[in-house]
């Protein structure tokens, strides 16, 4: 994320805007969580919830400060209101997410039948593959033939 709103900062002009979506759990605090730079203002947040512990933030950022390239350490420093906490709840959100679902009531026999799912599927692809393969070399044994 730093390293985005980094490039925002050096290559938007003035008034320019960069919008972007961050995944976050519901203890995701946009005033402390959010990423910030100070050549981008923060215009607006808009929460979408897509289950209940997980949801998406759309992000809109003006930039509002000519960037200094001699200032980057600092800007790249100051990313992050609480440090390495607020880097750790968008860096950690599918772990997050994953411990939260293998709470839920069914989980490991969720986990199962959706894993032997995926093996049928992945076996059908192959058999499929092989008859195509087979069809095919048939085909140019037959037209070879001639």
């Amino acid at each position: 994320m730093a390293d985005l709103l980094n490039v925002a900062a050096r290559n938007l002009v003035i008034g320019g805007r960069l919008v972007y979506i961050i995944p976050s759990m519901t203890d995701f605090d946009a005033k402390t969580d959010l990423p910030r730079h100070d050549c981008l203002k923060l215009v607006n947040v808009c929460y979408q919830p897509l289950q209940v512990e997980l949801g998406r933030r759309v992000v809109t950022m003006e930039k509002v400060v000519e960037y200094d390239p001699l200032q980057k350490d600092k800007y790249l420093s100051s990313v992050w209101v609480n440090g390495q906490q607020s880097a750790e709840k968008c860096a950690r959100i599918r772990e997050r997410l994953m411990e939260a679902v293998k709470l839920k009531p069914g989980y490991e026999e969720k986990a199962r039948y959706r894993k032997q799912k995926r093996v049928e599927t992945r076996e059908a692809k192959k058999r499929a593959k092989r008859e195509a393969k087979g069809i095919i070399s048939l085909n140019t044994n037959a037209t070879g033939s001639d």
